[in-house]
């Protein structure tokens, strides 16, 4: 299963979101937040393996979010998801690390059709870091 964490401060968003991603084979939804405060500490606890954020959130900076996942060992994958789509804001999401880069008011589609492929994706197995 895909395990994909849920970053935006609309709650219609989310639910527009949680309903659009439940419904594809493969993803489970493991959690959402509002808050960039709070959103790093719970996507590190459910391991998501992507994370969709908006990056302009009213209670912090979406952007630290993408970066911090970025740097993180492993990385994990972030796709932003917003409404401030102009070329060099792009840019910018894509140097701060996120992967993949979608305009809220026309790519809802295209961004699940997107998760759908990732899902469908082989991943590799976790390694162990037990002695043999």
């Amino acid at each position: 299963m895909l395990k994909i964490f849920l970053v935006d401060d609309s709650s219609p968003v989310r639910r527009r979101l949680s309903a659009l991603i439940g419904a594809l084979a493969g993803v489970v939804i493991v959690g959402e937040s509002e808050e960039a405060d709070t959103a790093l500490g719970c996507i590190r606890m459910t391991r998501a393996d992507l994370v969709i954020v908006d990056p302009h959130l009213a209670g912090g900076n979406g952007m630290e979010i993408v970066e911090s996942l970025a740097r993180a060992t492993p990385p994990i994958l972030t796709m932003v998801l917003t409404n401030h789509s102009g070329p060099a804001f792009r840019a910018a999401c894509q140097r701060a690390g996120a992967r993949y880069f979608f305009d809220k008011t026309c790519e809802y589609e295209l961004a699940r059709d997107t998760i759908q492929q990732l899902a469908d994706a082989p991943r590799p197995e976790p390694t162990s870091c037990e002695p043999a």
